[in-house]
């Protein structure tokens, strides 16, 4: 194939690690590069990602100045505008909704093609979903954050480690919303069509996550429960808190540690569902 590399990566017994992380990593690039073929769309959304951040930030900034010490649920002004603003940036790093890519193939039958393939469907569907949130972070995250610096005062962390463990986070909550993606669009193996799942996801997903507003806004015990039960709060509120400093440097640490749990239950959840629809599968080819 002229101009074209078409060899595929051999995993080999004698180097097993390093085959897989070579593979692993030409999955995420070729992620990488599916969604920076998309030029307009990415200046089209990150337009639209910036509107609804001046709408979203006012609307903060109302309620901080309506509230008691204007400091509602602990947030100063500055940290609102920051929590809206990289929100506004990681919605596309994140990616909370919009993939249905796993449940088409299934409704098509196209599915069985991945169980063919030499690694697992959950890696294969994660890595170049790392590949599509590296593009988000260089594209989508940074013209949001530019048009906040510009026209509000955004809160600067004050901990040396708060950007780096910032970083952490929000890899954390790619993996996690991917997990959680994964298991809503896998709904389709037992009901043929998964758009009702997708779209309760869908629905609630900004509000779970905390998009929409802080999830501290709400009752104690409520926030409380979604942060510990769900894993919810950890794709957008726990990286924004994080970067906030809006708790103290041991909670803030645990914050990011709950998420790492949470993405590991997530991963290991996929593989089983997985693992269930495969053998249901074999039953209806029998």
């Amino acid at each position: 194939m002229d101009g074209l590399d078409a060899r595929v990566p051999q995993i080999s017994p004698r180097r097993p690690f390093r085959d897989w992380f070579t593979t692993f990593g030409a999955l995420a690039w070729s992620g990488f590069r599916r969604y920076a073929t998309y030029r307009q769309a990415t200046i089209a959304g990150s337009f639209t990602n910036i509107v609804f951040g001046f709408l979203r930030c006012y609307v903060l900034l109302a309620v901080a100045a309506g509230a008691v010490g204007g400091t509602p649920a602990g947030y100063r002004p500055d940290q609102l505008a920051t929590f809206v603003w990289v929100g506004q940036g990681l919605l596309t790093v994140v990616s909370l909704w919009g993939w249905t890519e796993l449940s088409d193939r299934i409704r098509t039958g196209e599915v069985t093609a991945d169980l063919l393939r030499p690694i697992h469907p959950v890696i294969g569907y994660l890595a170049p979903d790392l590949g599509r949130a590296l593009h988000g972070m260089v594209f989508r995250f940074v013209p949001p954050l530019v048009a906040g610096l510009v026209c509000f005062d955004l809160y600067r962390p004050g901990r040396w480690f708060t950007v780096p463990l910032f970083g952490v986070s929000v890899l954390l909550a790619v993996v996690g919303s991917m997990g959680v993606r994964f298991l809503v669009n896998a709904t389709a193996y037992w009901l043929h069509d998964a758009r009702g799942p997708i779209m309760l996801w869908t629905l609630a997903a900004g509000v779970l996550a905390g998009l929409y507003f802080p999830l501290r806004f709400l009752p104690e015990p409520l926030a409380v429960t979604l942060w510990v039960a769900t894993p919810f709060p950890g794709l957008m509120q726990s990286p924004l808190d994080v970067l906030v400093e809006r708790d103290p440097v041991p909670l803030q640490f645990a914050l990011v540690a709950l998420q790492a749990a949470w993405a590991a239950a997530l991963l290991g959840l996929c593989a089983l569902v997985q693992r269930r629809a495969e053998r249901r599968l074999v039953a209806q080819g029998g």
